[in-house]
């Protein structure tokens, strides 16, 4: 069967990109308005479409009938970080993508967001949403993911809003959990802890035995290379971690302490594979890595995807071969 199309919009690190690559998606554009995030993607994918835009300034004209439009639109316009503005922050780009959906047409849509989406004051939007969806011909809800539930070690609960044409629609779930319980930060971190040396990694690591609290990536107005705001920063000591800095390098063979994360540490957390390179200097790397949709959650949700896609058109095709053999 021919391989899957995709474009995505704010793609960001590639986080998305690359979970959705291995769920089996050709992506034919990314667009990011973010120079350091599309130099990480030229990075890891060089024969990738990366375009450096700004989202209200694209079309997708030219890729009518793609499979899916994916998007990680930003999150401060919904996140419980900021003031919760919704349709009314300048940053909220859910229209322009309802205009390139427009342009393009789509099978499927999927879009990620924080958990704050589905806050009950923006039930209003949520379901003006709908009907804009509606309007598009398409179905479309939205789920909570933990992101521990699909092997990230980590909390980090997203939202998936998916939106599909109405003969897909009835083809598609949203992913189940996996049996299996994610790593914990030591078992998951050891070995980059003990790069340098560092006799303590080996304790460090057994009493960082829980999951790690959801990785906090700032916006470019605000947060820097850190672990995010005082109660953050207070679940991370519990692990043994300080998190007030991000480190360049591990801990050398005499350190003595809480040990800060690097850049590479985090981006294990959230799920990317070590050779996942991020580009810039710290605080553009730790924030393309703080901000990422989670590879994993991502894979699963384009696999449940491209079934729907492929169970549908494998009726089609049934189908027509029925009617020629009559």
């Amino acid at each position: 069967m021919q391989k899957l199309t995709s474009i995505e919009f704010c793609a960001g690190a590639g986080g998305q990109a690359l979970g959705l690559e291995k769920a089996g998606f050709k992506h034919l554009l990314l667009v990011d308005n973010d120079a350091h995030c599309c130099a990480t993607l030229k990075q890891n994918r060089p024969r990738w479409n990366v375009v450096l835009q700004d989202m209200r300034e694209s079309s997708a004209r030219d890729y009518v009938g793609v499979d899916l439009f994916a998007g990680g639109l930003p999150c401060p316009p919904f996140s419980v970080a900021g003031k919760q503005l919704g349709e009314k922050d300048e940053r909220n780009l859910f229209d322009d993508a309802l205009r390139i959906i427009a342009e393009c047409d789509p099978k499927f849509v999927l879009i990620e967001n924080v958990r704050g989406f589905l806050d009950k004051s923006f039930e209003e939007y949520r379901s003006k949403l709908r009907r804009n969806f509606q309007g598009l011909g398409y179905e479309c809800d939205w789920q909570l993911l933990h992101s521990s539930d699909f092997g990230v070690s980590q909390l980090r609960p997203r939202v998936a809003i998916v939106a599909a044409k109405k003969e897909y629609w009835g083809e598609f779930s949203f992913p189940t959990p996996k049996r299996k319980k994610p790593k914990t930060v030591g078992v998951l971190l050891k070995d980059l802890m003990a790069v340098n040396g560092w006799s303590g990694a080996a304790e460090w690591a057994s009493k960082a035995n829980t999951i790690a609290p959801t990785i906090v990536g700032g916006s470019k107005k605000h947060g820097g290379p850190d672990l995010g705001p005082t109660r953050a920063r207070n679940a991370w000591a519990k692990l043994g971690v300080e998190g007030r800095t991000i480190a360049y390098d591990a801990p050398e063979e005499g350190f003595e302490g809480n040990p800060r994360l690097t850049t590479r540490m985090v981006a294990r957390i959230q799920g990317f594979p070590d050779s996942w390179e991020i580009t810039g200097k710290k605080t553009n790397a730790y924030r393309q890595v703080g901000n990422a949709f989670p590879p994993p959650v991502a894979e699963a949700l384009g696999k449940r995807i491209a079934l729907a896609i492929q169970a549908v058109e494998c009726t089609q095709s049934a189908d027509a071969t029925a009617v020629a053999a009559e």
